[in-house]
């Protein structure tokens, strides 16, 4: 597996909360998914959010990214205290998410997947777009030149024309990866980036996370089932478990935490 440096070693978990969660609480007719959780998300460092299935990770996620709207607590994004937020809204202000199960417009080449991660980014009015010329013109191939660039990145230049519903699971993982940096994200949301993949592509798309955040200064929020993972890439890691917070701080302390283990890993981790 690819490692990232320990965290803490590279002074990225010193940056400021770009992200801030207080006392959330969100309820399903009367089902209680996330019961009063805090933590926060520092700028340039990869988050990392675990616990067993049904813990409320990706309710959080959705919660963050302002798909679920929260009964109570506040979510503070730059500086801005929220108690909800439309996902348009959060698209607009640096927000990117993956999903747990892919979210692709499958008959659609991966070149225009990526482009539509730059709709948002898309100016000229709907006259110029209509008949394709003058600044709408301009602004796709500016806007496909740094598609051009995302798709370099990825090693996915022999995909670019393919439709993503005949690319293997692995590729259509890394393709709605590459629609969500083509959004230009300040806090990237990935919501278990490896399930269903192989030794080697969990390695290539660990490279590209670890890539993500060191080049292009990405903040990161990782949902994982994989332990090793976890503690290669993450700088800090906040464990959840029905719902409840019960364990914020380095892999290495989450790793030895007693009720982290009674919960989730069951055997403390070599």
């Amino acid at each position: 597996m690819v490692a990232a440096a320990a965290a803490g070693e590279d002074g990225r978990t010193g940056g400021e909360p770009i992200l801030t969660v207080e006392g959330v609480t969100l309820r399903f007719r009367g089902v209680t998914a996330i019961d009063a959780v805090s933590f926060d998300i520092r700028e340039g460092e990869i988050r990392a959010i675990i616990g067993p299935n049904g813990a409320g990770k990706s309710s959080m996620l959705n919660c963050i990214n302002g798909f679920y709207h929260p009964q109570e607590g506040t979510i503070t994004y730059k500086g801005v205290a929220r108690h909800s937020m439309k996902p348009y809204d959060a698209a607009n202000s640096g927000i990117a998410r993956t999903f747990q199960n892919i979210a692709l417009f499958r008959g659609m080449s991966t070149l225009d997947n990526l482009m539509a991660g730059r709709s948002l980014r898309m100016t000229a009015s709907f006259f110029w777009q209509m008949f394709h010329v003058g600044p709408a013109r301009r602004e796709e191939l500016a806007h496909r030149a740094r598609v051009e660039e995302i798709i370099d990145f990825l090693e996915i230049e022999a995909i670019r024309k393919t439709p993503v519903g005949r690319l293997p699971y692995g590729l259509q993982k890394r393709v709605e990866l590459g629609r969500a940096l083509a959004m230009e994200p300040d806090l990237l949301l990935l919501d278990e980036p490896m399930a269903g993949m192989n030794v080697e592509e969990k390695e290539d798309m660990s490279r590209f996370i670890i890539d993500v955040n060191e080049q292009f200064g990405t903040t990161i929020a990782l949902i994982e089932h994989d332990m090793g993972v976890v503690m290669d890439l993450s700088d800090r890691v906040v464990v959840l478990d029905y719902g409840r917070k019960i364990a914020d701080g380095t892999p290495a302390e989450v790793q030895g935490d007693r009720k982290v283990i009674d919960a989730y890993l069951g055997v403390p981790q070599s």
